[in-house]
C-alpha cells in the first residue's frame, strides 16, 4: 500500500492518510477482509507519529471503512454498495463543479461541454 504524504499540502497528515486509504477501498484496490498495515508499521514507514496514524485509522473505522480485531489488527470492512455509490456520486459532483468553473473561465457553455463529452466517447448514445 503506497501512501504519499505531502508536507507542502495544506491538508493535515492524518487526513491525507485517511483519504488515500479510503480511495483505495472505494476503488476496490483494497479488498474486503484485507489486513491494513499495523499503526506502528505504517507510522514507521511514513516517518510520522503513531498518534497521527491512529487518528486516520480511527476516522476510517468511524466511517465504516475498516474494523479492528483485538490483537489481530485492522481490516477492510465489507463494502456497502449504496454507500460507495453515494461517495462516487459526490466525487463526480465535485469534479463537475470544478469543470464548470474552468469552463466559465474559457467562455464555454454547457452545450460545449456536452460536445466535448461526446467527442471523447464518454456518452452512451452512440
Amino acid at each position: 500500500m503506497d501512501i504519499i504524504i505531502r508536507n507542502t499540502s495544506g491538508q493535515p497528515i492524518y487526513d491525507q492518510i485517511y483519504s488515500q486509504i479510503k480511495d483505495l477501498i472505494v476503488s476496490g484496490q483494497l479488498k474486503e477482509g484485507e489486513p491494513l498495515p499495523s499503526i506502528r508499521a505504517l507510522s514507521k514507514d511514513l516517518r510520522i507519529s503513531v498518534i497521527t496514524t491512529k487518528r486516520a485509522y480511527d476516522e476510517l473505522e468511524k466511517e465504516g471503512f475498516i474494523y479492528t480485531v483485538a490483537a489481530k489488527g485492522c481490516f477492510v470492512a465489507e463494502k456497502n454498495v449504496e454507500f460507495i455509490r453515494e461517495e462516487n456520486l459526490k466525487r463526480i459532483e465535485d469534479l463537475m463543479q470544478e469543470i464548470g468553473r474552468l469552463a466559465a473561465t474559457c467562455g464555454l457553455k454547457s452545450h460545449d461541454l456536452i460536445e466535448m463529452f461526446r467527442l471523447l466517447g464518454l456518452d452512451e448514445e452512440e
